[in-house]
């Protein structure tokens, strides 16, 4: 237990009192102050598994834009965390086993005109993956499945 003289205790009130500032300063037990981030924003190290993971999709739907602009133009690629809570998946849902890894919502023409979207869970394929390059090959490989099946070709086609 810490304790203070009385005349400290005042020293501090009045001072605290001058500055404006009518709470304590947050210290840590060392009297160090509140820490800061670590790293600096800009640095790789400070991005998160999904920004990483968002790259790679991003990577890869750019590289088939680039060459499929006309037929991809109203898809949209999206990423959850997870899958939703199914008991049957359909036979739009790419799966590994009983796992989702990716799920193609065909669009409906018509009065809420929806446009096609390829759905990646994030959190099923990185749990496959053995490291980040595993992981960039395995969101390549089920995009491209995915498109495939969008567009009605074979996948080795697309790659």
């Amino acid at each position: 237990m810490v304790t203070t003289s009385p005349e400290r205790r005042r020293e501090s009130s009045r001072s605290q009192v001058k500055s404006g500032t009518t709470h304590p300063a947050r210290r840590d037990r060392h009297g160090r102050g509140l820490r800061g981030r670590l790293v600096p924003a800009t640095v790789p190290l400070a991005r998160t598994k999904a920004e990483i993971f968002d790259d790679l999709v991003l990577d890869t739907v750019e590289g088939l834009e680039r060459r499929y602009a006309k037929e991809l133009a109203g898809v949209e690629f999206a990423v959850e965390d997870v899958p939703p809570e199914l008991n049957v998946y359909d036979s739009d849902v790419l799966e590994d086993g009983e796992v989702p890894l990716a799920r193609l919502l065909p669009g409906r023409p018509g009065r809420q005109e929806l446009p096609p979207r390829i759905v990646l869970y994030r959190r099923p394929l990185e749990f496959r993956a053995m490291d980040r390059e595993d992981l960039a090959d395995l969101v390549h490989d089920v995009i491209i499945e995915q498109v495939a099946n969008l567009l009605g070709v074979d996948p080795d086609e697309l790659s």
